[in-house]
């Protein structure tokens, strides 16, 4: 997993819950890479479930909340960071629809090497949209807020449901999005 995940997960704490809450997390979380992360790095997913688990220990909310919360926050953040991406994109609908085809690549050419996530989307009508993840790591958590972030950006009100296609619940997950109009 790329480092700017880890740090933007390590500002998102910071801003959150301060900067003595984050030592103690990372204290906590015993990682092999010692909590040193930079953006361009590669580290392995579990020291970002470990640091979450440390996390949720702390603060008293599920991992589950923790990692939503985050995929809303990097969403909000890839705004400001990758601001080309949202040029000319009107809706959370069209932008979710552009993210294999167009974010990724665009991804990998500046991180290459980067182990992404596959999604699948169609539009059975107007109002709906079914959106497949697919992930050798179980993070359909941070997917589901990085969905959420997205309808929070191009202010919309759109209902997400999710459906497990795999066993483990985060590896392969269905999002059904609706819009609310």
């Amino acid at each position: 997993m790329k480092g700017v995940v880890f740090t933007e997960f390590m500002e998102m704490m910071d801003s959150r819950f301060g900067p003595e809450l984050t030592e103690r997390v990372l204290e906590a979380a015993h990682l092999p890479s010692g909590g040193i992360y930079t953006a361009v790095g590669t580290y392995d997913h579990t020291e970002l479930l470990a640091l979450v688990e440390q996390l949720s220990l702390a603060v008293g909310l599920p991992a589950t909340t923790l990692v939503r919360e985050f995929g809303h926050y990097l969403f909000g953040r890839f705004v400001k960071s990758y601001p080309r991406f949202f040029q000319d994109v009107h809706s959370a609908f069209d932008f979710i629809e552009q993210v294999d085809n167009h974010v990724h690549v665009e991804v990998l050419k500046l991180y290459p090497g980067a182990e992404l996530p596959s999604f699948r989307s169609e539009r059975p009508d107007d109002r709906r949209m079914l959106f497949d993840y697919r992930s050798s790591r179980p993070l359909a958590d941070l997917a589901e807020g990085l969905i959420a972030g997205c309808v929070d950006h191009y202010g919309e009100r759109v209902r997400i449901e999710r459906m497990p296609l795999a066993a483990d619940g985060g590896t392969a997950v269905r999002f059904q999005l609706t819009r609310m109009d």
